[in-house]
């Protein structure tokens, strides 16, 4: 962190580390607290009272933020040549199969999804040692193994995004640049919490949504009052 800016300190007055805030409130004392020279990303930490360990209470699933991410997503489309006119038109940045297949197992990783058809799913499955600790291999349930590939190349330039809860029970995603504005930042925000809301498992027990805290790149957490995010 370095020693504390002047404005950095000024923002931490203002802010009571121990206070839930309405997500709407949240939203501006992220931008108070971020002094970052870059366009730091708007992040949410979403603590959910399930036993990821168990299979029917695993939360995953994809949204598409109304405003996009505000990040530039490279996607890399394998699949066979009948395929690569669609995906190319589509706005695809990689578009191939067997080439990209070796670059990747050579250590390439330079792409951010990875769209696919089900016919090349066996060629594909073998890079799952490489793509899958990286979140990047492609899954029917997020849509990115597909025939539809150009709607699902749109849908990810778009602003589509892929969650998945981690092995300590929490989802963490980027909704937005601290650029935008607070209205477009809370409709993001919203799209993704009521997401997941929607995705509670019927065996999880007790509080579904435990805490949820919004920070950006460099910032501290704001913790959310989870009911200012009604559905």
């Amino acid at each position: 962190m370095g020693t504390l800016t002047r404005k950095r300190k000024e923002a931490l007055a203002k802010f009571d580390k121990n206070a839930t805030y309405a997500l709407a409130d949240a939203i501006q004392v992220v931008k108070n607290i971020t002094h970052t020279k870059f366009d730091a990303s708007v992040d949410l930490d979403v603590r959910l009272g399930v036993d990821p360990r168990k299979a029917n209470q695993m939360v995953r699933g994809s949204v598409t933020l109304p405003h996009g991410s505000g990040k530039t997503v490279r996607v890399l489309v394998l699949c066979t040549p009948d395929k690569e006119e669609e995906a190319k038109a589509a706005g695809a940045d990689f578009v191939g199969l067997d080439d990209y297949i070796t670059q990747i197992k050579g250590g390439w990783t330079d792409f951010d999804v990875v769209i696919t058809t089900p016919s090349v799913m066996p060629k594909v499955g073998p890079l799952g040692r490489i793509l899958g600790p990286r979140g990047l291999m492609p899954n029917p349930k997020t849509g990115t193994v597909t025939m539809e590939v150009e709607k699902a190349v749109k849908e990810v330039k778009a602003g589509k995004i892929d969650f998945k809860v981690d092995k300590t029970g929490i989802i963490h995603a980027s909704v937005a640049k601290v650029s935008f504005d607070n209205r477009m930042v809370l409709d993001n925000a919203k799209e993704l919490i009521q997401t997941i809301i929607k995705l509670k498992p019927s065996s999880a027990k007790g509080t579904y949504v435990k805490s949820i805290f919004m920070s950006s790149t460099m910032s501290f957490g704001v913790q959310i009052d989870p009911k200012s995010v009604s559905l």
